[in-house]
């Protein structure tokens, strides 16, 4: 099949969740694909699936991970994506794999900072507990250089905020700073629902 066809036969595959679960290894071989544009496709249909089918995508999880060292860029950002996705679904699959995200924090690509906050917030909603010793990782994106960086940081703030409001209570007065003085209005309000979250 070419590639233009198999890219908008995954596209119809993604609106049809009911046939998700008996795709699932047909989309994880994608992952074997020549094309950049197909892995990347599969690995960010993988992550909706693995939230929904968790346990079913658990074989395809070093094949998603294999993605993480990949040259380029959209590749990285998918994959992290997928790990946080499947990790939301069930943490214990993407353990042994947690820590190493970390890395991602600071990726030469906007975009690949910004999956590894979009990530972290989704395992952080089943799974508070486990970033009690990270904020400073989360604490330095907020003062990221990209707009859409800084944009996101504040909402693992507001996710955490909720479920372990003590995490975040040290960077309350920092988050109120930026809710009143930053450039972007987008940050700000960000910066003040995180505060409201945690009832602050």
């Amino acid at each position: 099949m070419e590639e233009k066809e198999l890219y908008k036969e995954l596209g119809v595959l993604t609106k049809e969740k009911n046939k998700w679960k008996e795709n699932i290894p047909y989309v994880s071989s994608l992952l074997d694909h020549q094309s950049v544009k197909i892995q990347a496709k599969a690995l960010w249909l993988l992550a909706e699936m693995g939230l929904e089918y968790t346990v079913l995508v658990k074989d395809a999880i070093p094949d998603i991970v294999s993605f993480c060292d990949s040259q380029n860029p959209l590749l990285r950002e998918r994959a992290i994506n997928a790990l946080g996705r499947i990790g939301r679904g069930d943490y214990t699959l993407i353990e042994s794999y947690w820590s190493d995200m970390f890395r991602f924090a600071t990726d030469e690509e906007p975009r690949v900072r910004l999956s590894f906050i979009w990530a972290s917030e989704n395992i952080a909603t089943n799974n508070p507990d486990i970033y009690k010793s990270y904020m400073s990782v989360f604490e330095k994106l907020l003062y990221d250089p990209d707009d859409k960086v800084r944009m996101e940081a504040p909402e693992i703030f507001r996710v955490l905020g909720k479920r372990r409001p003590e995490f975040v209570l040290p960077y309350i007065e920092l988050l109120r700073k930026i809710s009143e003085s930053d450039e972007n209005r987008v940050v700000r309000i960000h910066s003040l629902g995180a505060i409201k979250a945690a009832n602050y």
